[in-house]
């Protein structure tokens, strides 16, 4: 009977301990499940990414996102190409904000550029002067093969002239106003040595922007093999723009320039009156005016540039641009008809005219981008008690279709739509929200949030008391 009893006490107590134990388990996890519920009530922000996330993040939302990161565009909305009148073969609208493309018309047939080579050669000048080594007062030596006398038949011409005294922003007026072939050559020998190295400079640009049907033999567009698309040339003149807006108002925009004047003499010149009718002397001493070979400036509101071009293979080309109220706006049109040059102008004017007035009539620039932010996100069951969606990407603004909006930006309106918590593991660039720019109530943008990083699973306790804290929070 001892025995019995010895055993039911050391059962009892066994009991005892184990209900201690148990108590002490369930106690511990209560406060366990506490302590995490209070610690992931209180998070409200994610640990900063390392380098290598962010460096990954990065460069799967430019691959996965290349339509929007693409210097060209479609609209982000549905848009028909709208029926115009365009007189050239080819053509495109974009606005230059945004990258949105408007309108097209066999916007990727190749056609010689004409004189609009000449962008690229000043494309290229601008980044020497923008590194250092040139500036703008600096004096430029003429080489034998940019004097006037020395360019091929019928070429336009800035009138450089033997021992003339020339700086670079003079070569640089006399090539966007007169579109000078004569400047384009002291360009390319100036800065590359040689014509070759120069263009060799200008392809090479080419290829870094990835225009594939852009090519050039030479600077100044005298030659059919120079070769390039509408769309290629509205590429690179929105890069150039972008890159140095400077260049409109200090060249393309000037509507005449006087060459050579007295300071540019050569010594020994007498500045005066010549005879031109047995062709252009080496020494030219006569002041020659030429207005802006761009027949829209003073006639198109907001107008400011850019350059035109033209040689038999290409016909009247033009690239174009005017800016009001913050938008500007891009066409370049190419094959355009003429039998001659006044009627060549009366196409490029009309072109630019219908593109010009269907854009500024129908679309506007939205630019606010403040909206366009990054949201905390609660991770329950991860080791990470939380994270960021962030915009896959960010735009430079809004292409908008604002025929009736003028300044009124009432009718826009934005929503965002993301989860506060999730209890499930992410990937890095996973789509889990969106934001939303209405138009009238429209949708006309929606930019994806994305998971800032991949969260990794946490071990069975945390991952179980993470779900019951879930439905508490």
């Amino acid at each position: 009977m001892e025995i019995q009893s010895q055993k039911k006490t050391r059962k009892k107590a066994a009991g005892k301990i184990g209900l201690i134990i148990f108590s002490a388990v369930i106690l511990s996890y209560a406060v366990l499940f506490f302590a995490r519920c209070i610690t992931l009530s209180k998070t409200n922000i994610a640990e900063e990414l390392s380098f290598e996330q962010e460096n990954s993040l990065y460069q799967y939302l430019k691959s996965a996102y290349t339509v929007e990161n693409q210097v060209l565009h479609p609209l982000p909305y549905s848009y028909e190409n709208p029926k115009l009148n365009v007189l050239a073969e080819a053509a495109i609208l974009i606005d230059v904000n945004t990258g949105d493309i408007l309108y097209t018309k066999n916007p990727d047939r190749v056609i010689p550029p004409a004189s609009m080579t000449k962008l690229f050669a000043m494309y290229v000048v601008d980044e020497e002067v923008s590194a250092g080594r040139l500036s703008y007062d600096q004096i430029i030596p003429i080489p034998e093969e940019a004097l006037a006398c020395n360019m091929p038949p019928h070429s336009s011409l800035m009138f450089l002239g033997e021992g003339h005294v020339v700086t670079l922003e003079e070569l640089l007026l006399g090539l966007s106003i007169c579109s000078g072939n004569d400047a384009a050559y002291a360009l390319a020998y100036t800065i590359c040595g040689t014509m070759e190295a120069f263009v060799d400079r200008m392809n090479q640009i080419a290829v870094d922007l990835g225009l594939e049907n852009t090519h050039f033999v030479e600077s100044s567009g005298y030659s059919e093999l120079n070769t390039t698309t509408p769309r290629e040339m509205a590429k690179f003149c929105r890069i150039y723009l972008t890159e140095h807006p400077d260049s409109l108002k200090k060249f393309h925009s000037v509507s005449s320039f006087t060459y050579p004047k007295k300071h540019n003499m050569a010594p020994g010149d007498v500045y005066g009156a010549q005879d031109f009718s047995q062709g252009l002397p080496r020494h030219i001493t006569m002041g020659i005016t030429q207005s802006n070979t761009n027949p829209l400036l003073g006639k198109l509101a907001g107008c400011d540039g850019l350059k035109t071009g033209y040689i038999d293979e290409s016909g009247y080309n033009l690239s174009l641009t005017a800016q009001r109220n913050g938008t500007r706006f891009l066409s370049v049109t190419m094959q355009g008809p003429g039998r001659n040059s006044t009627e060549g102008q009366q196409g490029r004017v009309k072109d630019g005219l219908t593109l010009m007035n269907y854009a500024f009539e129908n679309f506007s620039d939205f630019k606010e981008t403040g909206f366009i932010k990054s949201y905390f996100v609660k991770s329950y069951g991860t080791k990470e008690t939380g994270f960021n969606i962030v915009p896959a990407y960010i735009p430079d603004g809004f292409c908008i279709p604002s025929k009736d909006l003028g300044e009124n930006y009432s009718k826009m309106s934005v929503t965002v739509n993301h989860p506060v918590k999730i209890k499930d593991t992410v990937e890095a660039g996973e789509i889990l929200g969106s934001i939303d720019l209405k138009y009238d109530d429209k949708v006309i943008v929606s930019i994806p949030l994305v998971a800032d990083r991949t969260t990794s699973k946490s071990n069975f306790i945390i991952s179980f008391t993470d779900k019951l804290c879930y439905n508490f929070d």
